[in-house]
Parts: C-alpha cells; sequence; structure tokens
C-alpha cells in the first residue's frame, strides 16, 4: 500500500488537501469519488515513495522467497484462487517488500490482469526465472505444477549456495583471525623487546629481523599499509564493473586450487537445475538460456552458455558447443546428448543436477574435517614464529650470561 496526497473540491465547492492511502493512483482515485468529492489531483508521497523504493541489496531475503513459493503452490494446490492466495501470503510474509508488491500484485489480478503480466512489473522482487516459468504455465494450464517446480528449485538453490558459502566462511573467518593476531602482536608486543634487542649489540637471527621490520613498518608506515588495501578493494570494484575485469575475476574464481573446483561443480548444479526447471515449464530453450547465464552469476560459464544458444539458433545439438568447454566435465556434456537423443532432456539435466548437489555436499564436508585443523596449524605457526623470533635471542643473551 502506499499514500497519496490528494487535492479535492467538495459539494459546497471548497477545496480540501490530505492524504489517502490505497494499492495505486486509480484506486486512491476511486476511493475519493466514492465519498463525492471532486478530485483536482492525486499524486504518490514522494518521500513515502522514496523510502519503500530504496534497499540495499536483494529486497526480498532467499529464505523469505522460498517460503513464499511453497506456500503458494500448496495454497493453489487446495483450490484457493490466485487473488486469495497472493491476499493471504502479503498478509503475513515478514519480508515489507514482497508484501508491498504482493498486495499491489493482488489489487492487479482482480481487476483482471493476467498474474505473470502483473509481476513481470516487479522484476526486483520476482526473478526472471519466477516470472518466465508462471507465464508459460499460465499458457500451459499448468501453474499448480510450475509452482511446484520453482518451490523445489528455489530451496535447492538455496542449499547448494549455503554449502558453498559455509565451505568458504570457515576458512575467510579464521584467515581474518589470523591477521589480527598477527597485527596484535607486532603492533603491541614485539615493539616492547626492541630496546632489549639493541642492547645486545649482537647479530639477529633472520627470523627476528623480518619480524622487527614488519613491526616497525606497521608502527611507522600504516597509512602506507591502509592506503595499499583501500587501492585493491577500489581496483577490485572497479575490474567487477569492467567486462574484461569480470570476465578475469570470475576465471580466477574458477582456478583457485580446491574452491575452484567446488565453485565449478555449485555452477553446473545450478545451471543444470534451472535449465531443466525451465525446460519441463515450456518455456523456450532459447530464452531459457538466456535466463540460466543470468542465473549462474559467472562471466566464463555465462560465456559458454551464449555460444550454445548462438549454436542452437543455427540449429545444432546444445551439447555441441559444451563439450568444447573445459568448465563442463564429459559426464555433463555426454548426458544432455543422451537427453537430446531420447527426447528426455529435462530428466537428463535433473540427474546432472542432483549428481553434482551430492556432489558439492559431499565436497564440503571433507573439506570442513580437512580445513579445521589444518588452518589451526597455520594460525598456531604464524603465532609461533613470532613468539620464537622473540625469544632466540633472549635465549642467545641468557646462554652468555650464564
Amino acid at each position: 500500500m502506499s499514500e497519496y496526497v490528494y487535492e479535492v473540491r467538495g459539494l459546497s465547492g471548497k477545496q480540501h488537501k490530505g492524504k489517502i492511502t490505497a494499492s495505486d493512483k486509480p484506486t486512491a482515485v476511486d476511493e475519493l469519488r466514492k465519498k463525492g468529492y471532486i478530485v483536482l489531483s492525486v499524486k504518490e508521497e514522494q518521500f513515502k515513495a522514496l523510502k519503500t523504493e530504496i534497499y540495499i541489496g536483494n529486497p526480498v531475503k532467499t529464505i523469505h522467497f522460498i517460503v513464499y513459493c511453497r506456500q503458494f503452490a500448496t495454497l493453489i494446490r487446495a483450490g484457493v484462487n490466485i487473488v486469495e492466495a497472493t491476499s493471504i501470503l502479503a498478509a503475513q510474509t515478514e519480508s515489507k517488500a514482497l508484501k508491498k508488491a504482493l498486495i499491489e500484485v493482488a489489487s492487479s489480478i482482480s481487476k483482471g490482469v493476467s498474474f505473470s503480466q502483473t509481476i513481470s512489473e516487479h522484476k526486483r522482487i520476482f526473478p526472471a526465472m519466477f516470472i518466465n516459468m508462471v507465464r508459460a504455465g499460465e499458457e500451459t494450464g499448468d501453474l499448480e505444477g510450475t509452482l511446484d517446480r520453482l518451490a523445489k528449485f528455489f530451496e535447492k538453490e538455496h542449499v547448494t549456495r549455503e554449502k558453498i558459502k559455509s565451505a568458504m566462511t570457515y576458512p575467510a573467518t579464521v584467515g581474518g583471525l589470523s591477521i589480527v593476531a598477527v597485527i596484535y602482536l607486532l603492533k603491541s608486543v614485539v615493539p616492547q623487546f626492541v630496546s632489549t634487542f639493541e642492547s645486545l649489540h649482537a647479530e639477529l637471527p633472520l627470523i627476528t629481523r623480518i619480524v622487527l621490520s614488519l613491526s616497525n613498518s606497521i608502527q611507522n608506515q600504516w597509512l602506507m599499509w591502509l592506503v595499499a588495501i583501500v587501492a585493491i578493494v577500489l581496483v577490485y570494484q572497479v575490474a567487477k564493473r569492467n567486462v574484461k575485469g569480470a570476465y578475469a575475476i570470475d576465471y580466477l574464481k574458477l582456478k583457485v586450487p580446491v574452491f575452484g573446483k567446488l565453485k565449478q561443480k555449485g555452477s553446473v548444479a545450478l545451471m543444470t537445475r534451472t535449465l531443466a526447471s525451465l525446460y519441463a515449464s515450456a518455456v523456450p530453450v532459447l530464452q531459457s538460456l538466456a535466463i540460466v547465464e543470468e542465473v549462474v552469476d559467472n562471466k566464463v560459464i555465462g560465456g559458454f552458455i551464449r555460444k550454445s544458444a548462438e549454436s542452437l539458433r543455427q540449429g545444432n545439438p546444445l551439447s555441441e558447443p559444451l563439450k568444447q568447454a573445459w568448465v563442463f566435465p564429459p559426464l555433463v556434456t555426454q548426458m544432455i546428448a543422451i537427453g537430446e537423443e531420447t527426447g528426455s532432456l529435462d530428466q537428463m539435466l535433473e540427474k546432472i543436477a542432483d549428481f553434482y548437489e551430492m556432489d558439492v555436499e559431499n565436497t564440503v564436508d571433507r573439506l570442513k574435517s580437512l580445513l579445521e585443523p589444518l588452518l589451526l596449524v597455520v594460525l598456531s605457526g604464524l603465532v609461533g614464529g613470532i613468539v620464537a623470533a622473540i625469544m632466540l635471542p633472549m635465549f642467545s643473551m641468557y646462554s652468555n650470561l650464564s
């Protein structure tokens, strides 16, 4: 719902100004006319509109959208009409952005606008895949089945993404703690021993000289370090906005040892799951590939999908260009080729997605069991190295005294 500022003339001829809450402008005008006013002007309140349209990141959390899809499919299957189902879900969703969109969607549907058409006006809330599959479901008369497939798809996608995130979160957290611990030791602990080392008048071990140099740099050249970090972040952000830079970053993500393979498997699972859902919902294959290119969110994989679409447009099989792409294992291309030959492409894509989703889950579990002790050893080694650099000259001094 939105607030509108209105100016009207009453039966006495006197003009009035005020505010009214309505789902859209035409509804606001109708409400005022029902009250016997002559409507002079109706405008949406600017501050309110600005406040409701600005979001940081994705307006709707994935988990909220998954709940919406699953509940929507359940209500439709139970025989509830779309307007009532949308109104019910608008009342109970925890997402303010989704609630606002669903209220407007319910209002538009009640006026005769199709569900797919009205959700296409809220592209920040409803993903392109959702819009296209709903449109196809309406055309084929299988909206209930389409909503079930959408709910399953978003659930599977969420689980796969969360698995990959969890695998990368632990090393990132331990790495951050390691950096903080090392900086603290170099800035606060090591300087306390500098005067003692200078009094020895002896050549210090190499590890001690390195640690002292780093400590001195952090103490006296901290601004240079800060500028360097900010510069790296800015270069990364600029590169992400450049076509070639974004491609290079995504290429490196796939080539990183261990995690690159995990990212590759996750992208393959996401690509095949998306394409299977779209194909099963009778979305045109070229349109499906365009959506898949956007969903995988990797310029390298997206480039190969684009080439596949161009090849398909020329009458070639989908599997042919994929065989030339190093990001797709032979298992993927062979099963797609079999699916094309037997007319069961959607089933083959589902099996590929199931296989790689399970592979991602198993890989993440193995990584966690291996990374935990490995990262603890690395952290212990860093801290232990600094402590050793401090203690070695001390031991030498005590040996000379004895």
